[in-house]
């Protein structure tokens, strides 16, 4: 076994590279952050993945986080500090790599095998659900908590939770609920459940694979895997009352069935999402059901190419400064008490979310210009 570490970019340590046969194991290595994606990390990604895609020595990437999260998304708080200390393209070229990572990743020509062991949430989620296999364990928590930051479910959200059974999508990424390993399962986001006992033999027998062949890789899981049931109290278990509210037209005709719900329901499920609703953006709620509603008609690439155009108009300020209200209330002063503005649902009409989904109206913004496969090598210098 070779170790290396890529120190380029002022990024060294942050991703750890293992080279074990035809295997490369992909560690993110910011405990201390649980593992956050920060830009360094972010374009060492992009530097590895465009290399093995080619590389006739790579047949299988594996990848895993150090400590007890995989990921727990975008280091958003850098980005919004150095939007604050500098502009908003600084954010936007930070989003610009991620989401090229993220679409690589969704048309990858190997398998990829991730390991959710811990958080993954966020950035977490889209440099590891695009990807073929998802292994989730007893440790796994999910979410996409994007709304009570005054943002929006990105990298790609917009494409794989609107492909979950019903409205179950509309409700996760609305609400930012966690969801364990075997929701995930049950839904379709993870692949397989593997007790976190059993991680070291499955990942031992992965790095002795010669193979690319998926189906060769999911035979290995599945010598590992397990069916394990959803907890009673899961919304999940509900999706006939998932699907009668968040079917709904608009997020207040969403809330309005919750609480109707609630009077003839008690399962605590719909009571946390009533107040999850309510705590959040009131703007990102609304680009948010639009977002996922464009998404059941579209390709990844093109889910990726719109939410960049949503990211861009938040990172501007222009249109509401929810995004750094949200950063300062939940990450910096973490007094959880943002003052959003617009405030309420109703002062929020269609032609204020329109605007999200417009082109910048910015004079060298650009539309994110997505890399065909076999065109990749050096995308990862594409907005240094």
């Amino acid at each position: 076994m070779v170790q290396s570490r890529d120190a380029s970019n002022n990024g060294a340590d942050q991703v750890l590279i293992e080279e074990n046969g035809y295997t490369r194991i992909l560690t993110l290595n910011r405990p201390r952050q649980l593992n956050a994606l920060s830009f360094p990390m972010i374009m060492q990604l992009l530097k590895h993945f465009t290399a093995y895609e080619d590389d006739p020595k790579v047949k299988l990437l594996i990848m895993k986080g150090k400590g007890r999260a995989f990921c727990a998304g975008g280091d958003v708080a850098a980005v919004a500090r150095s939007i604050t200390e500098d502009h908003w393209t600084l954010g936007a070229k930070f989003f610009w790599n991620e989401f090229i990572l993220n679409y690589i990743i969704a048309t990858y020509g190997k398998p990829q095998v991730s390991i959710l062991n811990g958080i993954v949430m966020g950035g977490g989620v889209g440099v590891s659900i695009h990807g073929r296999f998802r292994v989730v364990t007893e440790n796994t928590v999910f979410a996409m908590p994007e709304t009570a930051l005054g943002l929006f479910p990105d990298i790609g959200a917009s494409y794989f939770l609107s492909r979950l059974p019903g409205f179950f999508g509309e409700y996760v990424g609305l609400t930012g609920v966690r969801l364990d390993g075997a929701e995930m399962l049950s839904c379709g986001l993870a692949t397989h459940f593997v007790h976190s006992t059993k991680l070291p033999s499955l990942e031992e027998l992965l790095t002795k694979v010669d193979t690319s062949d998926p189906f060769a890789i999911s035979g290995i899981i599945g010598k590992f895997s397990q069916h394990v049931p959803v907890k009673e109290s899961s919304a999940y278990n509900r999706l006939d009352i998932v699907d009668k509210c968040f079917s709904k037209r608009t997020v207040e005709e969403i809330v309005f069935a919750l609480e109707q719900e609630a009077i003839h329901c008690k399962d605590e499920w719909i009571m946390v999402a009533i107040q999850s609703l309510k705590k959040a953006s009131p703007i990102s709620l609304k680009i948010s059901l639009r977002s996922i509603r464009e998404g059941r008609l579209q390709s990844v690439g093109q889910c990726l190419v719109r939410e960049y155009r949503m990211c861009c108009n938040v990172l501007r300020g222009v249109l509401s400064k929810d995004f750094f209200e949200g950063c300062r209330a939940i990450l910096v002063d973490k007094d959880r008490n943002p003052k959003w503005e617009p405030s309420k649902l109703e002062l929020i009409d269609d032609k204020m979310v329109d605007k999200y989904f417009a082109k910048v109206d910015y004079a060298e913004w650009e539309d994110l210009k997505l890399p065909p496969a076999g065109c990749r090598s050096g995308i990862n210098n594409s907005k240094l």
